[in-house]
């Protein structure tokens, strides 16, 4: 029995002791969770839920419950070694002795995050996020043209016309005149600036990334760096979802961080596409409570965009440390009906 847990690869097997350490491991486990036995043996389960779900108590309610009705399920994020997450299906059995002593549990994971990118490819779920996507950024693009081709026209002519007058007003009235002109010509750089931000990515992801991160430069000086291990260009859906996300982010950088540099890393992993957004600022208090991201409008954004798509969101940083944004959503493309149509 021992050769057959040890040996099986597609499942993570372990024991846990009455209070959820664990004391066993295989195979299965260390490919799925990215722990060595000797690594993992001897530290609380918790080490594998988000840092949400360990605050919110799930690793103990877990183990609660499993004792009280000898078995508890669930599907839900766990998190591997590296820091990123999973989609697992996870099973606690509690293990009595023959007087009906607790003697420990065992505990069942398998890693569906594939089966799961899949699924939603083909639901109606998927479907409908892509409608509203493409529909969103439309809505962007028609905004940012009216912005840039209406209003900023209309304020460049304001402008000139405001020099032109200074240039013949006694200087007395000048200098008023100018001043205008300055307030008028701020305005027309912000309005810049956001018919840039509402500008849909359109020469793919990690190209739509750079120009931003180059405008984000001229403005601010932050330097950066982008590192892109793409399999392929994602969906369009992907696409959209992850520059906004990278956006917010970097908004946040250049608004909040303080910082002299900010790193973007994209990967391709488990079907998806893994992303992290690194700056060496300001930081913040580690693991933000839910109640303080409720307060930051771009952090709920954020989150509720991976989330929206089948992913996950995840914020850390200490102070004078930096703050690292990281997420991941499903790269799977939407099937295709006989016609033509998203399916």
């Amino acid at each position: 029995m021992r050769l057959l847990v040890q040996s099986i690869l597609d499942y993570a097997i372990f024991m846990l002791d009455p209070r959820g350490v664990i004391v066993s491991w295989n195979v299965g486990a260390q490919r799925i969770k990215g722990y060595s036995a000797e690594e993992i043996i001897g530290t609380h389960f918790s080490v594998f839920y988000p840092p949400e779900d360990v605050a919110a108590g799930r690793p103990a309610k877990g183990l609660a419950e499993a004792a009280a009705d000898g078995r508890w399920e669930e599907e839900g994020w766990r998190v591997r070694k590296d820091g990123t997450r999973f989609w697992a299906s996870v099973v606690i059995t509690a293990l009595y002795d023959d007087e009906g002593g607790l003697r420990g549990f065992g505990k069942v994971t398998r890693d569906l995050t594939e089966r799961r990118s899949m699924s939603r490819a083909l639901d109606e779920r998927g479907l409908l996020l892509a409608r509203l996507v493409r529909a969103q950024e439309r809505e962007r693009r028609r905004i940012a043209s009216g912005v840039h081709d209406d209003t900023i026209q209309s304020m460049v002519a304001v402008g000139m016309r405001l020099r032109t007058w200074a240039e013949k007003l006694p200087e007395e009235h000048a200098a008023e005149v100018r001043t205008l002109d300055e307030t008028v010509e701020a305005a027309v750089h912000r309005l810049r600036d956001l018919a840039f931000s509402l500008r849909p990515p359109a020469e793919g992801l990690v190209a739509s990334l750079a120009a931003y991160l180059d405008q984000m430069k001229a403005g601010t000086g932050v330097a950066h760096e982008l590192r892109a291990d793409l399999d392929g260009e994602p969906p369009a859906e992907t696409v959209v979802t992850v520059y906004r996300i990278c956006q917010e982010a970097l908004t946040n950088v250049r608004k909040h961080a303080g910082a002299s540099r900010v790193t973007v890393e994209l990967s391709s992993l488990d079907l998806g596409v893994h992303v992290t957004v690194q700056d060496d600022g300001a930081g913040l208090e580690p693991s933000p409570s839910p109640e303080a991201e409720a307060r930051h409008f771009g952090l709920i954004e954020m989150r509720e965009r991976a989330e929206a798509a089948g992913g996950w969101w995840h914020i850390r940083g200490t102070p004078g440390g930096g703050t690292t944004v990281e997420f991941w959503v499903p790269a799977v493309p939407l099937a295709r009906r006989d016609d033509g149509e998203d399916t």
